[in-house]
Order: structure tokens, then sequence, then C-alpha cells
């Protein structure tokens, strides 16, 4: 569905050169990005800011032209097809809309059936899919003006899938969002994706929007891709362990050492202990510490993917 080819973008600023004078530099954005995206995936697409997220954003949907490579979505060119392209794409930014501000909720989906010219029936079966899912109902009639963020958002998500897209880009789609607004689209694009009827592509910031959604994770820096996998491969790649807390019956040895694993903080006179999992499996772990001092409470804790990302950002092993 998606294909770049050594995808470059380039822009010239101007910098100062003395006290009257400005010299123009070049400044790459997206530096030779080679990638391709199949049916039905769901990918993040994740960097730190000024990374080329959005900037690729732009160039896959034709807002932005290459400055060289190649680029292909749904087998069109984006820039050169772009009207062609808007009818087999939807795209929801979390700091723009695409709603009408002053009308009613409702008005604005029934615009946009006209614009895409979607078949009635077409567009009533999806509105009333994403009615249920995204509880709708009780803020069709309102203007969009009066919605809070949560609910445009919700309705954003809406009018960029009545007209039954191939490809979604979502950038930042959560931004701002509480708690139960975020719990409700991410609920959405999970079914979404499960159905295998959309490839997704998600920026975000919100990296549990990416362990909650999706299986592959691209991750640019300096507009380049230092990671192309999943997460677990990420976590593999620098290191990132899992830890194990444990409440035990009596404190530890001041000489204590577990096989395969780092012990990082103890607490409340040694009784609780927390040991980072590196050779280790959880269950021998478990074990010698139930052998060595026993163990009245534990819990597994998942490695954080903040935690990865941030280190895969310092690493000296980012090509």
């Amino acid at each position: 569905m998606i294909k770049m080819q050594d995808l470059r973008k380039d822009f010239t600023v101007r910098v100062k050169a003395g006290r009257f004078r400005r010299t123009k530099r070049v400044v790459p954005a997206v530096d030779g990005i080679s990638l391709r995206i199949d049916r039905g995936e769901m990918v993040g697409y994740i960097g730190p800011n000024g990374a080329g997220k959005s900037t690729t954003l732009k160039m896959l949907t034709g807002v932005l032209m290459p400055s060289s490579g190649e680029v292909s979505v749904c087998g069109l060119a984006p820039v050169p097809q772009r009207t062609r392209l808007a009818l087999r794409i939807g795209v929801v930014f979390g700091q723009r809309s695409q709603l009408w501000w002053d009308l009613p909720l409702r008005e604005s989906f029934g615009l946009l059936r006209h614009i895409y010219r979607v078949p009635a029936e077409e567009h009533a079966a999806r509105l009333r899919r994403c009615r249920a899912l995204l509880d709708l109902d009780e803020f069709m009639d309102t203007p969009v003006r009066q919605l809070s963020l949560g609910q445009r958002m919700r309705g954003e998500l809406t009018a960029a899938l009545l007209h039954g897209p191939e490809v979604l880009f979502l950038d930042e789609p959560t931004i701002g969002l509480d708690v139960v607004s975020k719990q409700a689209v991410r609920a959405f694009l999970a079914d979404l994706g499960a159905s295998g009827d959309v490839t997704l592509v998600l920026t975000t910031h919100d990296l549990a929007d990416i362990e909650r959604l999706c299986e592959r994770l691209v991750v640019i820096d300096h507009g380049r891709v230092v990671h192309d996998g999943t997460i677990e491969a990420l976590h593999a790649r620098y290191g990132s362990r899992r830890s194990l807390v444990a409440d035990l019956e009596r404190p530890l040895p001041l000489d204590f050492e577990l096989p395969g694993a780092i012990l990082t903080t103890v607490e409340a006179g040694r009784h609780r202990a927390t040991f980072a999992l590196e050779s280790a499996s959880a269950g021998a772990a478990v074990a010698a510490l139930v052998s060595a001092v026993g163990v009245r409470d534990l819990s597994l804790l998942e490695p954080d993917i903040e935690d990865v990302v941030a280190r895969l950002y310092t690493s000296t092993d980012v090509p």
C-alpha cells in the first residue's frame, strides 16, 4: 500500500553570517527513508521532535513534494495524483480540523458525503458503525465549536473514514485527550485494525498508543530510520529488562546474589527488593528467592517503552 525508496526532503533556511548578511543552508528533514507497508498493517511511526515524522506524512499525502526519491501510496504518486489519492486515504491531524466549525456534527458528515461522492447507503452504514463504536449520538446535533476535544476527535476519526479509505494516516490523534477519551479512541482504532480493511500509520508522542495498537514500530531520528520491527525486538536490541519486585519473608543477606539478575533497589529494612532480570527466567529467579529467603508476594514488571526509546536516541549504536 505504501512504498518509499530513498525518500528525501530538504528545506532551505537563511542563517545569519554576520551583522548584515545571511546565507542559505540546506537542512534535510527526511534523509533517505526506504520503507514498505503492506495492506492491513498497523504501523507506529515515532521519533523526537524534528525527526521528520510530520514531513514524511505530508509527502505521503501529497501536501509536500519530495526533494528526491520515490514514493507511492495505493499505487499512486501523491503529488501528481493528489485528487485521486484523496479519495483513497483518510487523514487525522490532532491539532487541525476537517469539520465545519459552526455546523452540527451531523451536517459536517453530510457535506463530506457529497464532497467525496459516497453513495448514501455506504455512507449510512459506515456512519452507523462509527456512531456505535465512538458513542457519537449524544452530540451529533451539537455545533463542532461547542464540542469537547475528546468529542471533536471522535468526530474527526469518523469524518476521515466515511468515504471508505484504504489507508488512514493519524498524526497525534490522542493529543490533549483525557483518559476516558483516549481509551475510546484506542479501542475504536484497535477494532478498525483488527478488521484488516484499513492500513493505519500512526505518529504520536504517546507511546501507550503504540503499545496498544501497533505490532510494527518504525523509529526515525534526524530523518533516518533507526529501527524497523516489533516492540519486542526494540526491547531486545537496546537491552531493556523486566523487573522482579519481591516482598520477602526476611531481610536479604548483605552478600546475596541472584544468578542472572541484578539487585537494583532494597526497601523497608531489606524486606522488599527489586531485581532487573538479565539472563534468568522469572521462574528461576522466584525459585532462587524462595529457597534463600522466602517470598510473601511478588510482581513482574515489563520494560517501559519510553525508557527503551530514550535509550535508543542516546545509543552510539544508532546508524
